[in-house]
């Protein structure tokens, strides 16, 4: 930090916007940068006039996410939203204003909201949901296999989690697809997130009633009758995060390891000379493009100083997985060094880290080793440096991933 800022954060001006750390093609040059400036925790733009902390060290993120005590996830606590500064309509509403779920609550209050997604991973058929997984792969592979092009974003890394977790819940995939639409807007964080918000509780409210009038083996039905969900909103609202998260983080975590799978030397090619494999891409995209770049938010409860940075009641502040990864107090720039080191933040940590994480290697794996297996001789159609991202100040998901291949015949089934 070149020097001590007093400043309170609402004070701040000139800031960086946190969007340009996920829109970039160097990220991790993104992070250095404001490391540079301000050390492990450093001011940023959520939108023009909204400002927030983002902490960028692993340790630092650490010390936030174990400690409730100080640091809430509840947005009640959050200055600027109970002062009235963020706008009713903001396009951060439907990741930061309060939810009654269990991303949203702490303590006694999210150990209850969370039991149900926690009993509902647990209580996965895995041995099905695996053949339902490949079944998914071919079938989509099926689709344009003899096309010779395909973009394994839109027409495969974005359908087949979509579908999976859509099915999970008792949806059609009509329904699936009116979800994802809805899912990418809402993670933009941009003026029609807040419409694409209520589109997914619409949909996901007449799959409730559906359930009420027929029972199923899904988990609509289980969070339907769980004990801990004591309302309507609780239902809604537990339902649009485990989609939500399971479809977004899902879809980056497949795309940039097919991305890396077919760009990087190491794994290219496995057909090629590639001497690392599936499971080894699979953890280098966790700590260098985790599926949530920076996740929002805690909230501070007391007046603290973090990192040598002074925090005040109610300020927030973002979590930057990936930044923290490339910490080098715990991460070497030795790519060789790192196989088969898990140690990363992808998943967060404390009592608020992902409850699906078997769940979602299950489907990216199957769901990226499908892929280079039916594809024969499969590459990129465009320089890996080229290829687009969606908007989004918290993912950095590719928005195509154009590639080519030899046309074959149909997959077997």
């Amino acid at each position: 930090m070149t020097t001590t800022h007093r400043l309170r954060l609402s004070e701040m001006t000139g800031l960086t916007p946190l969007i340009t750390t996920t829109t970039v093609a160097d990220p991790q040059a993104a992070y250095r940068a404001l490391a540079e400036r301000w050390g492990t925790i450093a001011p940023v733009e959520l939108e023009p006039g909204i400002n927030a902390w983002l902490v960028l060290g692993h340790h630092e993120l650490c010390q936030v996410v174990r400690n409730e005590q100080l640091f809430s996830r509840d947005p009640n606590n959050w200055r600027m939203f109970y002062e009235g500064v963020v706008p009713p309509d903001s396009g951060l509403g439907p990741m930061m204003f309060p939810r009654d779920n269990c991303y949203f609550a702490d303590g006694d209050k999210h150990r209850r909201l969370r039991a149900p997604l926690d009993e509902g991973l647990a209580g996965l058929d895995e041995h099905r949901m695996s053949r339902f997984i490949r079944a998914t792969c071919a079938d989509l592979i099926r689709g344009f296999s003899n096309q010779g092009t395909a973009d394994l974003v839109s027409d495969y890394a974005a359908v087949v989690p979509m579908l999976t977790v859509a099915g999970l819940f008792g949806l059609p995939p009509a329904q699936g697809h009116q979800l994802r639409a809805a899912l990418i807007a809402l993670f933009s964080s941009a003026e029609d997130s807040q419409p694409a918000a209520h589109e997914l509780e619409r949909i996901l409210t007449g799959a409730m009633e559906a359930r009420r009038q027929a029972p199923a083996d899904d988990l609509t039905t289980a969070f339907l009758n769980h004990n801990n969900l004591r309302n309507d909103y609780e239902i809604q609202q537990s339902m649009v995060l485990m989609i939500s998260a399971g479809y977004e983080t899902t879809t980056s975590w497949i795309a940039q390891s097919l991305r890396l799978m077919l760009a990087d030397n190491r794994f290219a090619g496995r057909l090629r000379g590639g001497r690392l494999g599936l499971d080894d891409a699979l953890d280098e995209v966790l700590w260098r493009d985790p599926p949530m770049s920076n996740m929002p938010a805690r909230y501070a409860l007391v007046d603290c100083e973090l990192a040598g940075m002074p925090i005040e009641r109610g300020d927030a502040l973002i979590l930057g997985l990936g930044a923290a990864n490339q910490d080098p107090r715990v991460h070497t720039d030795d790519s060789w060094l790192e196989v088969g080191n898990r140690s990363h933040l992808a998943w967060s940590a404390g009592p608020h880290a992902c409850p699906a994480q078997r769940a979602g290697r299950m489907i990216t794996r199957i769901a990226v080793d499908t892929a280079l297996h039916q594809l024969h001789d499969v590459t990129l159609s465009v320089p890996a440096d080229e290829i687009q991202l969606l908007p989004s100040p918290w993912t950095r998901c590719p928005a195509s991933l154009p590639v080519r291949f030899t046309p074959s015949g149909p997959v077997p089934r």
